[in-house]
Parts: structure tokens; C-alpha cells; sequence
């Protein structure tokens, strides 16, 4: 099972480089077919949002339905995927939250390392996280 690169995932989710989309289709199609998937470590997910969000100008709305369908993309496997799920979940539901941080609250509880503290006001408004003052 390889593990895959955020301009990866990338060129094949944009299709803006027809010769990389097809490099990286071929490498899904393979990982489809021998059964075990490609692997998208939690770093190169996160690196993959703020990529959408800011070179791509992807709106939240795209965000979650890209983030969705990757994760039902059978070719492909992600690290610590309960707690992608479930910071997917929160980013659904809490309007003001980024999707970063509702990862770093999922991971935090995935651990069982809770509350996640922060100087971020945002953020320590989440479920989980705490925010602290400076």
C-alpha cells in the first residue's frame, strides 16, 4: 500500500494537470484492484483542506463534500480515521470552527488526552478543547 502525497490527491481531485491526474488515477486504480488501499496520512489530509480552501478558493460547503467523498473513496485508507470522521462531523455542525482544529480536538480525544488547550479563542470553543489565557 503506498502512501500518498497532499499534490496527489490534489491533481487527481482538481484534474488541473491531465498528465499528473492520470498518474495519480493509475495509482488509485492499482491500490482499487490489489485490494489494499493507499494511505493519506492525517498531515497530508490537512495539508489537502488548506490547499482547497486557499489556492483552490474551495468554500466550506465544497470542503465537506470533498472531505466526504474522499473518505468513502475505497482506493484509499486514512490514518486515524474514526477521529477524521468525527472532526468532519464537528466541522459539519459548528459553523465557526475550522476544519484544522476540530482535527486536532478529534485526535486530542482519540488519545484520550483531552481537553485540548489553546490560545485560540475560536478554537477553545469547541467540544474538548479549552481555551487558556495568555
Amino acid at each position: 500500500m503506498p502512501a500518498l502525497d497532499t499534490n496527489v490527491l490534489v491533481r487527481w481531485l482538481v484534474r488541473d494537470d491531465e498528465a499528473q491526474f492520470a498518474a495519480a488515477s493509475r495509482v488509485l486504480e492499482a491500490a482499487a484492484r490489489s485490494g489494499r488501499p493507499a494511505w493519506v496520512p492525517v498531515t497530508v489530509l490537512l495539508e489537502l483542506e488548506w490547499v482547497l480552501r486557499s489556492r483552490y478558493r474551495l468554500g466550506r460547503a465544497g470542503l465537506i463534500g470533498t472531505l466526504d467523498a474522499l473518505l468513502s473513496v475505497p482506493a484509499l485508507a486514512f490514518a486515524e480515521e474514526a477521529a477524521v470522521e468525527r472532526a468532519l462531523w464537528r466541522f459539519k455542525r459548528d459553523r465557526r470552527s475550522d476544519f484544522a482544529d476540530c482535527l486536532h480536538v478529534a485526535l486530542a480525544e482519540a488519545a484520550d488526552t483531552l481537553p485540548l488547550v489553546t490560545f485560540d479563542v475560536r478554537a477553545g470553543s469547541l467540544p474538548g478543547a479549552r481555551p487558556i489565557p495568555a
